[in-house]
């Protein structure tokens, strides 16, 4: 089940609806969404996890510099996945190797 793998979700104003939140809430996951500037009652959200999302995001955006990640140019899961693993470790040497 949904809340069996994860404890929140973490998602722009875009997925600020009543029907996700209700969703998220019936099966125990925290949304961590902030809410439209337009909604009547503004829901608050954990600010502190919500900055995690930009470091997401910006390793997405990291990885599609690999156009085989990007337009997903393998046939099988695995192939995709493993090449995946293999653009992130080259993302994350720089890191933890000293020069």
């Amino acid at each position: 089940m949904l809340d069996e793998r994860i404890d929140a979700l973490l998602a722009d104003k875009g997925y600020d609806a009543d029907t996700i939140r209700a969703e998220l809430a019936a099966v125990g996951v925290e949304a961590v969404i902030p809410t439209k500037s337009n909604r009547r009652v503004p829901i608050p959200h954990d600010r502190e996890k919500y900055r995690w999302r930009n470091l997401v995001e910006r390793l997405f955006s990291k990885l599609k510099n690999w156009r085989r990640v990007a337009t997903r140019y393998d046939k099988t899961k695995e192939s995709y996945l493993g090449f995946v693993a293999l653009a992130s470790i080259k993302l994350w040497i720089p890191f933890v190797h000293e020069a």
